[in-house]
């Protein structure tokens, strides 16, 4: 298979995948603290009782991330309604300083109730991404709403930790580079925005110093996770947002999809049984990060977009 290398695997999607257009609708939600995200509809409007899937990208992402859209447009091919949450200042600049991270559930919670009240005859299938596959978790964790009747997350940073620590080696440090040069970006456009909409919360980003010389996620989420969401360090946030060690506490049905090649794992990321939950499955096979590219070069095969659906409609 030509595409067996990891990171040809993981490069594929956001580099080379060209996706057909897709007819989507955006809808802005309010929170309770009086923030918002931005949620993009995908399929048939929502039919009374029928299942809808929520989808939660991963860090640097948004609705237009290759496996949001891919699986977007095969939900809707199948007639499914599917609803993409875009985390706070994703999309576009939030209104407060904070934003998400890999413990963050507070929001999933609140689009959760939102879909319930919808319909309520209907209930939600999830699936979460790498970042937003930890945000999923976390809340699986920790009493979801009983309209969530099934779940799947795909290369999870199950250690936080021990993720930061991989990225610093080798090729995956152009992963790490990107990433932090797409986050610190991001908060410099977030500034520009709260400066003319709320401009206390733009002194809380201004606090946190100049970030143009961060070169690990240790030094990004010391200085700015950290500080903006409640922790007291990098590894206080990574200790307390590791989904690893509260998956036994999940009932929901879940299907955890791991990459053994995964360039932004270490083994020690992936579970084993006995730290599952009850009801969850475990999946690993090769496929980098979010890649699972099946077939040959000119015929790719993408296995998520298959597997996915398969799970959440059974």
């Amino acid at each position: 298979m030509i595409l067996a290398n990891p990171h040809v695997q993981t490069l594929w999607g956001p580099r080379f995948r060209r996706l057909p257009a897709l007819a989507r609708r955006e809808e802005k939600l309010l929170l309770a603290d009086g923030d918002h995200v931005w949620l993009t509809w995908a399929g048939p409007e929502l039919a009374p009782g029928a299942p809808r899937i929520l989808l939660l990208h991963g860090l640097a992402g948004c609705h237009d991330s290759h496996y949001i859209r891919g699986l977007q447009r095969v939900l809707a091919e199948r007639g499914v309604t599917s609803v993409a949450m875009n985390a706070r200042g994703a999309l576009y600049p939030n209104d407060r300083a904070h934003g998400y991270h890999a413990g963050e559930k507070e929001d999933i919670a609140e689009v959760v109730a939102y879909l319930h009240r919808l319909d309520p005859r209907g209930d939600t299938r999830a699936a979460g991404f790498s970042l937003g596959g930890s945000r999923l978790l976390n809340y699986l964790a920790d009493k979801p709403h009983p309209s969530l009747a099934a779940a799947v997350t795909v290369c999870v940073p199950l250690l936080l930790d021990q993720c930061a620590d991989r990225v610093d080696q080798g090729f995956s440090r152009v992963y790490r580079n990107h990433l932090i040069g797409e986050l610190v970006a991001g908060l410099a456009r977030k500034h520009e925005h709260l400066q003319a909409v709320n401009p206390a919360e733009a002194e809380r980003l201004a606090s946190l110093g100049p970030l143009d010389g961060l070169r690990s996620f240790w030094e990004f989420d010391q200085q700015v996770m950290a500080p903006l969401h409640g922790f007291a360090s990098a590894r206080d946030y990574y200790e307390r947002c590791s989904a690893q060690p509260k998956l036994a506490r999940i009932d929901v049905p879940t299907l955890l999809i791991q990459a053994e090649d995964d360039p932004f794992m270490t083994p020690a990321v992936i579970p084993r049984a006995d730290q599952l939950g009850p009801n969850m499955q475990l999946e690993v096979r090769g496929g980098g990060h979010v890649g699972f590219v099946d077939g040959h070069l000119l015929r790719p095969r993408y296995w998520l977009e298959h597997r996915l659906p398969d799970f959440l409609l059974a």
